[in-house]
């Protein structure tokens, strides 16, 4: 379990730079202005959005590990207040915020090319392919990282996350290439 919290700080950083990405790509058409307010308000309210799930999920896990150590030792409702349920619910509350974090950390991974680039000149087809670069060598790092804490081979390990990357950035393109075209 030394690794336990981790996990969130993982998912988040996955979770935000994906789904941002994902609205950067769609709203690629509209103004640099537009697609920062719209990859930042969207990883933000993702965020948010992943400390409530996080925390909901994880207090249920924990409070279902509690009733089933609460009847194993036939004392049903007899550990609520003890020092193992308040640890138990400070790891769920930490474990929530480190989700909801790392996951708005991650959503600013895709922005950043938009908010460095652009304002220099460069264009706006090139700040999304740098957009989309930035993400997937994010995830290839994490996917390497992952792979060093669970034995496997670090190079598949980091190659299957940033094929992750890209086949997402490749579907996001289809849907709003093919969106564009049908609303046009």
């Amino acid at each position: 379990m030394k690794y336990d919290g981790l996990r969130h700080v993982i998912r988040g950083l996955i979770d935000g730079s994906l789904s941002t990405l994902g609205v950067i790509i769609g709203a690629s058409g509209a103004s640099p202005a537009i697609i920062i307010t719209a990859g930042l308000g969207g990883g933000v309210a993702n965020g948010l959005s992943n400390v409530l799930g996080a925390f909901t999920a994880e207090r249920a896990r924990m409070e279902m590990e509690i009733s089933e150590l609460e009847k194993a030792m036939l004392k049903m409702g007899q550990l609520r207040g003890t020092v193992l349920h308040e640890k138990a619910k400070k790891k769920t509350y930490i474990g929530g915020i480190s989700d909801g974090l790392s996951t708005i950390l991650g959503s600013v991974i895709p922005v950043i090319p938009f908010l460095l680039m652009y304002p220099l000149g460069y264009s706006r087809d090139f700040a999304m392919l740098l957009s989309v670069s930035v993400t997937i060598f994010l995830l290839f790092f994490l996917g390497v990282y992952l792979g060093k804490l669970s034995r496997e081979n670090i190079a598949i390990a980091g190659v299957k996350m940033a094929l992750i990357g890209l086949c997402t950035a490749i579907i996001c393109t289809i849907v709003e290439k093919s969106f564009s075209a049908l609303l046009s």
